[in-house]
């Protein structure tokens, strides 16, 4: 997930990218039908929501309930090393408490046969190669792809994958990489930024497989959305940069583009974005202090979309609710332990 308010459990390296009931199994039949419009909110499960996730939430529920369209929560708990259940139980506690709800709950870990099937189908068409870079090597010698990651500067492109009798991607013990076309993807953001971009020149080939065989944050993303018929993404600016990456994903796989909206983020006091890895609040911590209307009001007073921050429900923000009143620069917020402060 971004940890400034990217919200989809999304963000990126060489190996990993880093957007409880039991889920619901979700298939072809919950496909949106056409011309129907589906929103999701994609935080991963590797540490508690903080105030970037909520707003995040926040403004991605209120452009889908606004427009009469479908929302759905997917939790993006597909690494191993970071992923908690006890995140997940938490971050739905924090989206209830918040009064935000959804058309139905998956889990990225339950969409392992769409993943197979979308690495068969790039396997098939000769898209996929093994490579055995690792992220120090990278991090060393790399230069900087647009969203500050390594750019992968094809060290192993001209690898192959074992054999379908030697079985094929699911048997190379490397990380697997996407071979991307060459040429400009073309793609604008509802807001009006240019977020055109030659994925394969800008980030190089993307991990879509990571080597402990988890299938890394692009691929799943843009599967994940395929299978609940997403057609709008809104998430916050940080993670604009690989848009054009997972545009150019879904049009190998034959999916249609959905329409991408990112927003303002919060910052700490620094200017850093806040994060859940460097000790920005969490929602315990704001739950002793706010109830969730309080909370949702100081949300939308620091968005531009009311004049002050008084307690409301998010359905009271739904009349009249347009993107223009939302502000366009990034927040700072200070927290004393008790209050959340809001910078210019």
């Amino acid at each position: 997930m971004s940890a400034g308010a990217g919200g989809a459990g999304e963000s990126e390296e060489s190996e990993e990218v880093e957007e409880s009931e039991e889920a619901e199994e979700v298939g072809e039949s919950e496909e949106s039908e056409e011309g129907e419009e589906v929103g999701r909110f994609a935080p991963s499960t590797t540490g508690p929501a903080h105030p970037g996730t909520l707003l995040a939430a926040l403004l991605c529920w209120l452009d889908a309930r606004s427009r009469g369209a479908a929302v759905w929560l997917r939790f993006e708990d597909l690494d191993p090393q970071r992923c908690r259940p006890e995140y997940l139980v938490a971050m739905r506690d924090a989206l209830d408490w918040l009064g935000l709800d959804w058309e139905g709950e998956v889990r990225q870990s339950d969409s392992a046969a769409a993943h197979a099937e979308a690495l068969d189908t790039l396997a098939q068409a000769g898209l996929l190669y093994p490579c055995a870079c690792s992220r120090a090597q990278l991090a060393a010698d790399a230069p900087r792809a647009p969203d500050g990651s390594a750019r992968y500067p094809g060290t192993c492109h001209r690898r192959r994958l074992p054999g379908i009798a030697q079985g094929g991607w699911r048997s190379s013990p490397d990380a697997l990489r996407l071979r991307l076309p060459a040429g400009r993807v073309a793609l604008t953001d509802e807001s009006g930024d240019e977020l055109s971009e030659s994925p394969a020149d800008s980030f190089g080939d993307p991990v879509v497989r990571r080597r402990d065989g988890a299938v890394a944050y692009h691929l799943a993303s843009v599967v994940d959305d395929r299978r609940v018929g997403v057609t709008r993404i809104v998430r916050g600016r940080d993670l604009a940069p690989t848009s054009a990456v997972q545009v150019a994903i879904g049009e190998l796989l034959g999916y249609p583009r959905p329409r991408y909206r990112h927003h303002m983020l919060f910052l700490e006091e620094r200017g850093g974005k806040l994060a859940k890895f460097h000790g920005a609040v969490g929602f315990q911590a704001l739950a002793a202090h706010y109830s969730g209307p309080e909370f949702c009001g100081l949300l939308a007073h620091a968005c531009g979309i009311r004049p002050d921050p008084a307690p409301l429900r998010p359905a009271d923000l739904l009349p009249g609710f347009r993107w223009s009143a939302v502000r366009t620069r990034d927040r700072a917020l200070s927290w004393d332990g008790r209050v959340l402060g809001l910078g210019g």
